[in-house]
């Protein structure tokens, strides 16, 4: 008998190639988002079916989340504000940082280096579908799922035992949730670009891990660049870090004036842009070089 698990897998397989055939005789886009809605849905399918992992994420984030907020409530114990920032603000931050940790969650980099060291980018790069499209479909089917499976739970035990993170005005939210689209790009883009290294270096577990905890340190996942000195602050801010969790975060806890909200969300869709353009550049030449190399 086949778990859960492995019919998904067998299925999602046979029926990836079967896709891909498809694709072949339909041309235009239309076969094309069949495949990546294929994809969407399967991944969704495959998530739900890893309970346990699930489990161990919301425990850690929950830990993570608490001892967050006792460290701002002992640092503000003996002052109502730091900075022009109050403990309420950054209780609020630190529910809504672990919320939005969930779905900014990428396993691109992880695609790319396992699809290079096994050899099956020489195929990948040559399928009617773009494989880093494939890669897209599968982070938004793992995002969906944790929004169910992570993010309400977060959002339920932050929001009784450290505070509802409710937003001041409802304008404020929808500017919050476009940000948020455009760091998920940010993010995204750059998960890939940094995947990319795998074509250069042999052994990537390490460094994807490094660069993971060093995104959130230089973004204000966990601590808010507003407590960072002048200089530092300087130089982040024109790196795309801040863009993916500082500014909608700032957004969402008001923590910012009209020409500081114009600027950052210029910035931000500038970066995505740029982003975009690299990432297509390192694509082209990866596949130019499975092409002379043979993979």
């Amino acid at each position: 008998m086949l778990s859960i698990k492995e019919k998904l897998n067998t299925n999602f397989c046979r029926d990836k190639e079967k896709l891909n055939t498809n694709c072949c005789r339909d041309k235009g886009n239309k076969g094309k988002l069949t495949t990546y809605l294929y994809v969407y849905k399967v991944q969704i399918l495959k998530s739900l079916a890893y309970k346990f992992d699930v489990y161990g994420n919301i425990i850690m984030q929950t830990i993570i989340m608490i001892a967050t907020a006792f460290f701002w409530k002992a640092l503000f114990k003996n002052a109502e504000s730091m900075g022009g920032v109050s403990v309420d603000t950054m209780l609020t931050y630190t529910v809504i940082s672990s919320m939005i940790s969930v779905v900014l969650i990428t396993n691109v980099e992880w695609r790319i280096t396992e699809s290079v060291q096994t050899g099956a980018i020489a195929i990948d790069l040559m399928r009617p579908v773009n494989i880093f499209g494939v890669f897209f479909a599968e982070n938004l089917g793992s995002v969906t799922a944790l929004f169910f499976q992570n993010l309400l739970p977060i959002f339920i035990i932050g929001s009784l035992f450290i505070k509802l993170p409710v937003p001041r005005s409802a304008s404020e939210l929808m500017l919050f949730l476009i940000s948020l689209v455009l760091a998920f790009f940010i993010n995204w883009y750059l998960s890939v670009i940094f995947g990319m290294f795998s074509f250069k270096v042999i052994e990537m577990s390490a460094l994807i891990q490094v660069k993971k905890h060093l995104v959130r340190l230089l973004s204000g996942s966990m601590i808010p660049l507003w407590f960072f000195p002048n200089w530092l602050r300087g130089v982040l801010e024109i790196l795309p870090f801040p863009y993916i969790y500082q500014l909608p975060l700032s957004i969402y806890v008001g923590h910012y004036t009209s020409e500081s909200l114009v600027r950052g969300l210029i910035i931000q869709i500038l970066w995505v842009m740029a982003l975009f353009l690299i990432e297509t550049r390192l694509e082209k030449q990866a596949i130019k070089h499975v092409m002379v190399q043979g993979g």
